[in-house]
């Protein structure tokens, strides 16, 4: 008797299963394809009005959507345990999959009504579950795609120039969309508040708290920071935790990291993510405190407030859901609210090397003591703070203390006038730490006096640290010029610092930074002026060194500006962020090592 001839797609099926790894590349595919339908759907779903009968529909996509990633999960997760590949995303896989079959089960349970719907229950019967599906499968699925950027022929200086441009187009679109407003945006206007959030800086030409709706806001908050740690340091943690890491991966994310042990870029990765996750909860949890007595009636909702505050203060955006920001009079005179915002600002201007140098000091002194009280014998590691640490902490300190006195002297009788002493040394200190990219303000920016504007201009020029969210032309840039002055000044014809000699490509690079910093300023106020002629050119001046610094502090001609000015303050915004020797490295050809030297010419300079 002859066997029962067999179905077609049953074949395919078991050949599929008898060949694992051609399993696991079509289901990642897959996967990577329902997660984009998914994306696509879920901002149908919030950003538009529906009709009556669309979100039934909506209800049936996401059930079946649900039971297809259920299954492809459950597929891939097998076939990757009979190849024996140890993904390091298996383990989180597997509990997902586990809770996708529970809530299985309690949609079952909720739609034949076996048991009274308890909260539980009703969890898990709702869409917000699928949403987190849905951005879980795309997040994985995107993060491992990232990955094969590594292997084109793009260098590090023109992928992290790209991948700011794509966000900015993708966060412009989400702007634009109809439920991220209260009412429709102009592109331009959409395009100007997405760069300002990717870029960090904090510039509005609409009111942020009466334009945008919850949406919109939790849109610009993912900006700031997805922007601020930057788009590939997110993609490369999820792919290398989803994926695993690649050595070419590793050499790209070397030069972004400013870590030179390949070995460690991996962990350098994972501590950046937490330490900043870390930093925010914490600053949430202490502005949430510090706005506590704070009338329900005139906040609404503390716990939103304190979250994108603490984000916007670590990330250096400046962007609040008030109008007035921190000058609004619930806030003006909540002096712990501004130490806070103050001393996180602080740290997300370090720069995360500084942060993780200045840790592992602090970890040696602590032990060290400790073996010494005890009197046991310590092995005494010598230089644990390095030149580069040492520079940031003393310039930072040096610019903290000087932008607080001066400003204090300045602003005593004018815009300090209404506080009480310890307020305005409070005020003083916040006013020294926001023009370093923060963008903040709780005075009356109009209201400055003459030499506190030129004080500003200079403390935005500089700005934050590198390997940190904020902007500027950074302040190892201004201390390495600095001391290039002084040793020329004594007849040195090296720069050394800490018994050590900076190398003369770094000073080359700081004066070349220095240099375009100004050019591309003047450029942007020249231009502004000529667009925008009624303008008072110390309040373009100003608007020019607030978006190269990505400071976002204004005299309140942002919302003034033409078309063609906020054009202006977008590139500026964005050559400021990435940097101009970033984006001329970017787009020339690297020159190979020259072999050969012509004779020398000594150049006249008075």
């Amino acid at each position: 008797m002859k066997d029962k001839k067999e179905n077609p797609s049953e074949s395919r099926f078991r050949a599929a299963l008898a060949q694992p790894s051609k399993l696991v590349a079509g289901l990642d595919a897959l996967l990577f394809w329902l997660s984009l339908l998914g994306v696509g759907v879920f901002l149908f779903d919030i950003g538009f009005e529906h009709a009556p009968f669309v979100p039934r529909l909506l209800h049936y996509f996401y059930h079946g959507f649900f039971l297809v990633v259920l299954v492809s999960l459950a597929l891939r997760t097998l076939a990757l345990l009979r190849l024996g590949t140890r993904r390091p995303s298996l383990i989180f896989e597997g509990v997902l999959l586990c809770f996708m079959l529970v809530a299985l089960v309690a949609r079952f349970i909720m739609q034949n009504h076996l048991t009274s719907a308890s909260t539980l229950l009703q969890f898990f019967d709702s869409e917000q579950l699928v949403y987190f599906v849905i951005f879980y499968v795309f997040l994985v699925e995107l993060s491992k795609k990232t990955l094969l950027f590594y292997r084109t022929s793009f260098n590090p200086a023109q992928l992290f120039l790209l991948s700011f441009l794509f966000l900015i187009c993708i966060g412009t679109a989400l702007l634009m969309l109809p439920q991220a407003t209260y009412l429709p945006i102009s592109f331009i206007d959409a395009f100007f508040t997405s760069t300002s959030a990717v870029c960090v800086t904090g510039l509005a030409v609409v009111d942020t708290a009466t334009v945008f709706t919850p949406t919109g806001k939790v849109i610009i908050l993912i900006l700031v920071q997805i922007g601020a740690l930057g788009i590939m340091t997110f993609a490369s943690f999820f792919g290398i935790f989803f994926q695993g890491s690649s050595l070419k991966g590793s050499l790209f994310m070397k030069d972004w990291l400013n870590e030179d042990n390949l070995g460690q870029i991996t962990n350098t990765l994972f501590k950046i993510v937490s330490l900043t996750v870390g930093i925010e909860l914490l600053g949430a949890l202490l502005v949430y405190w510090a706005i506590a007595p704070v009338p329900d009636a005139l906040l609404v909702d503390k716990m939103s407030f304190a979250i994108f505050h603490a984000v916007s203060a670590f990330c250096n955006a400046g962007f609040s859901t008030l109008t007035l920001g921190l000058y609004d009079p619930i806030l003006r005179f909540n002096y712990p609210l501004q130490v806070v915002i103050s001393f996180l600002v602080i740290m997300g201007g370090l720069g995360f090397p500084i942060v993780f140098n200045l840790y592992r000091y602090l970890r040696h002194s602590v032990i060290r003591g400790y073996y010494k009280v005890t009197g046991k014998k310590f092995l005494n590691h010598s230089r644990l703070l390095n030149v580069n640490t040492r520079l940031v902490l003393v310039t930072t300190s040096a610019l903290l203390v000087f932008g607080m006195v001066v400003y204090f002297l300045l602003e005593y009788s004018n815009t300090l006038a209404e506080h009480s002493l310890g307020g305005k040394i409070v005020g003083a200190f916040f006013g020294s730490v926001t023009p370093r990219t923060a963008g903040f303000n709780t005075v009356d920016m109009a209201q400055l006096a003459a030499p506190t504007i030129l004080l500003y201009l200079l403390l935005m020029w500089v700005g934050a640290s590198p390997a940190s969210v904020g902007g500027g032309i950074k302040t190892t840039t201004f201390a390495v010029a600095i001391l290039t002055i002084v040793n020329l000044a004594r007849g040195r014809d090296r720069v050394e610092v800490y018994r050590r000699e900076i190398e003369k490509a770094s000073v080359y690079k700081a004066f070349t930074v220095m240099f375009l910093s100004l050019l591309v300023i003047g450029a942007s106020v020249f231009l502004i002026t000529i667009f925008d002629p009624k303008l008072e050119l110390s309040a373009v001046a100003f608007e020019s060194f607030s978006a190269f610094g990505t400071v976002g502090l204004s005299m309140g001609i942002t919302g003034d500006l033409s078309a063609a000015s906020k054009f202006v303050l977008i590139v500026t915004m964005f050559l400021g962020r990435v940097g101009t020797l970033t984006l001329i490295i970017g787009v020339l050809q690297k020159v190979s090592t020259l072999r050969y030297r012509y004779p020398q010419e000594t150049i006249i300079i008075t």
